[in-house]
């Protein structure tokens, strides 16, 4: 997959001169819902012959156009734009390109949105979901579309995926995730959660406990699950082991700690300090909870464990 990194204005020798089928949104977290947009216009690429781009954005709109009283911050992501750039090219994606958001983007009319950023881009068939947008809601949505484009290409518009009767967004998962229920968000994303982080030294408490851990520290712009105990895949370099996470305050060691990720890895005994590695998450076990003693939390862990073999055993 070929990626091209657009900052406006552009220069057009950047843009290959090929016809193609152009899917357009944010694409936070590659959802099935974006799954479903990249799928139909991979499924009009072929019947065509064309190559299929898609467009998305450095970061959201948000930080241009700041939206009061939200939860996240404009620069909270399910996933990275290196991530996102994986998963379109596991869905098929010919060209990613990723457009810097700035003032100077965002100031664009709907109008010289379409000429320069679909016409420009040599769309011959634009795909995008219900509800994508390109400037005010009313005026410059996917049924607005047609006339803005003028005809000069198809506009296919995706309805909406419906799961256990809510609609599929990144909204949605987003609170899924930062409320810890990673059962949930799996299933609106149609694959396990991930992130990534550095492994650093911590307290050592786990070692002492039997269940040494590796403690990671997130990018501050991804959204990591909420307190709880997890299953979880760990990969260190090019290996993922079956571990169990632990995201929490370790309350059992005392009042007001701040909020920790660390990671048992199941049948694993080296030094890994240091290492970036990335981490799937698969399966909520359960809360974090306040045990009146160290030997009542021990035997939690085995139980932990004994979940978290079973689940992979299961699975």
């Amino acid at each position: 997959m070929q990626i091209i990194k657009i900052h406006h204005p552009y220069d057009k020798k950047m843009i290959p001169e090929e016809k193609v089928v152009l899917a357009l949104g944010f694409f936070d977290g590659m959802h099935r819902g974006h799954q479903a947009v990249i799928q139909k216009a991979r499924e009009i690429a072929n019947a065509k012959g064309l190559a299929l781009a898609a467009m998305t954005f450095d970061h959201h709109a948000s930080v241009v156009f700041p939206k009061p009283q939200h939860r996240f911050s404009a620069l909270s992501y399910l996933t990275s734009v290196s991530r996102k750039a994986e998963l379109m090219e596991a869905a098929g994606v010919d060209i990613l390109y990723v457009v810097n958001f700035t003032s100077a983007f965002g100031s664009l009319t709907p109008q010289e949105f379409v000429d320069q950023y679909m016409v420009g881009l040599n769309a011959e068939v634009v795909v995008a979901g219900f509800d994508y947008t390109f400037g005010p809601v009313a005026t410059a949505n996917m049924d607005t579309l047609p006339e803005i484009a003028q005809h000069r290409f198809e506009v296919v518009k995706v309805p909406k995926i419906i799961a256990q009767g809510q609609k599929i967004g990144s909204t949605a998962i987003r609170n899924a995730v930062a409320d810890g229920e990673i059962d949930e968000a799996n299933r609106y994303l149609g694959y396990p959660f991930e992130t990534n982080g550095l492994v650093v030294h911590g307290e050592a408490r786990g070692r002492t406990l039997g269940f040494p851990t590796a403690n990671i520290v997130s990018n501050p712009n991804q959204i990591t699950p909420g307190i709880g105990i997890y299953v979880v895949e760990i990969k260190i370099a090019d290996t993922w082991y079956q571990g169990m996470a632990s995201v929490g305050r370790n309350v059992v060691f005392g009042d007001g700690r701040p909020v920790t990720t660390e990671i048992n890895i199941l049948d694993f005994n080296q030094e890994i300090y240091g290492e970036t590695v990335r981490v799937k998450w698969h399966h909520r076990l359960r809360g974090e909870v306040k045990f009146a003693s160290v030997d009542a939390l021990i035997a939690q862990l085995h139980q932990d464990e004994a979940d978290t073999r079973a689940f992979f055993k299961k699975r």
